[in-house]
């Protein structure tokens, strides 16, 4: 027995989903340990459900994912608008220096994956899905390129991409800790010897960052304001419909990317001319809400979604392939993110957040961070670089590696 959801079924439904993975996350306490998102807690949840009842012949639940790919576009083109030049540059040389690193194990994490993939003799864009798609990207990434992957031949590939970046954001909060603690015992480091209180970039921000404390939750973003909200509405659908046309010139010059890429790039643009001019200010609370709605919809979707049946024969490359990432993590954060950063304590810090948001996500490097400074003293200026690197802007610039490893594959 099948059961087709139309597209309004499929939203409702998903959105209980994302209502009782809140619930569940509120009550488990290593869910919240692990900073594992509300929508991957209920739409995972789901799908072992899903797959127990297709496996017993019970009933087989099919979505009309259209929404999906809607909601898809319009969070990454909130992201878009996060690519502001002017709020990179005020970072400072260390922020770009970062910014570097943070690439560099992008690269890295492809290469390995890539490599690793053609050496156990199985399709290279599993490599790359198990690379800086699921590890740096984590689910929004593993959302967006899984179907493209699967259109390219790869069987599955939506299911295990979101297996791989689950994997990645417990093993990126567990191994953060430990490392940083080896650095500082190690090179017997101190602590910044201020007086001030710690304190961070929102990691949700979309426009420009404001300081607030940050968790696993989403971060409070203050009052909003109708017109705001009405007019940042207008720039993410304006943005969207002239991404469609950026989108379909690379497509007709044999480029392959997702949908999303072209609103993207009209959204940084639109951004940089509104720092410069002035034109149609960016408003910050109000696309960063619009993009956490979208964000959290489009994930339990695409959880629920999933097709845990075409994990199955390939549970041990993929578990080769995640464990080869880890020890790539640990040992870029230890030798390059360490000493590029100015081995120091912040230095240190930053190697342990690094750990945490290049397997998982920024709130997972966060974590790890402040699991540190409560240990051993305060480095405020780890908790500036880590989440304007992380939250602003690494997410565009992944996906434009991804994309272009993606075509030569």
């Amino acid at each position: 027995m099948t059961l087709n959801l139309d597209i309004i079924q499929s939203i409702a439904f998903t959105t209980v989903v994302l209502l009782i993975g809140s619930f569940i996350k509120s009550k488990v306490y290593v869910l919240n340990k692990y900073c594992i998102p509300a929508p991957v807690v209920g739409g995972f949840s789901f799908a072992i459900i899903a797959f127990i009842l297709r496996q017993t012949g019970v009933i087989t639940i099919v979505f009309d994912t259209t929404l999906q790919n809607i909601l898809m576009t319009a969070f990454f083109t909130t992201v878009g608008f996060t690519a502001s030049l002017q709020v990179l540059k005020k970072g400072g040389t260390q922020v770009i220096k970062f910014l570097i690193v943070a690439v560099m194990l992008v690269l890295a994490q492809n290469i390995v994956g890539i490599l690793s993939a053609k050496a156990i003799g199985v399709d290279p864009l599993l490599g790359l899905i198990a690379g800086s798609v699921s590890m740096t990207g984590g689910h929004g990434a593993s959302g967006a390129f899984g179907p493209i992957m699967e259109a390219n031949g790869l069987e599955g590939a939506l299911s295990i991409a979101m297996a791989c970046a689950t994997f990645g954001l417990v093993s990126g909060s567990i191994i953060g800790g430990p490392l940083a603690n080896r650095l500082v015992q190690k090179h017997k480091l101190q602590p910044e010897e201020i007086g001030v209180k710690e304190e961070v970039i929102s990691t949700n921000a979309h426009g420009e960052a404001s300081y607030s404390e940050i968790s696993c939750d989403e971060a409070s973003i203050g009052k909003l304001s109708e017109s705001k909200l009405t007019s940042s509405a207008m720039q993410i659908i304006i943005a969207m419909g002239l991404g469609t046309i950026v989108s379909n010139l690379f497509s007709d010059i044999g480029i392959t990317m997702p949908a999303y890429i072209g609103a993207m790039i009209v959204a940084a643009i639109m951004r940089n001319i509104s720092d410069a001019k002035g034109i149609w200010p960016i408003a910050s609370n109000e696309l960063e809400s619009l993009g956490s709605i979208c964000l959290s919809l489009f994930l339990s979707m695409a959880m629920c979604s999933l097709k845990l049946w075409e994990l199955v024969d390939l549970a041990i490359p993929i578990l080769i392939l995640l464990t080869l990432q880890t020890l790539l993590m640990i040992l870029f954060a230890y030798f390059i993110t360490f000493r590029v950063m100015g081995k120091d304590y912040t230095a240190a810090v930053l190697a342990s957040g690094h750990c945490g948001f290049g397997l998982g996500a920024t709130p997972n490097g966060i974590a790890n961070m402040k699991s540190v400074t409560s240990k051993y003293g305060p480095a405020p200026n780890a908790f500036f670089i880590l989440p304007l690197v992380g939250a602003l802007f690494i997410e565009f610039l992944n996906s434009a590696v991804i994309t272009t490893l993606m075509n030569l594959l």
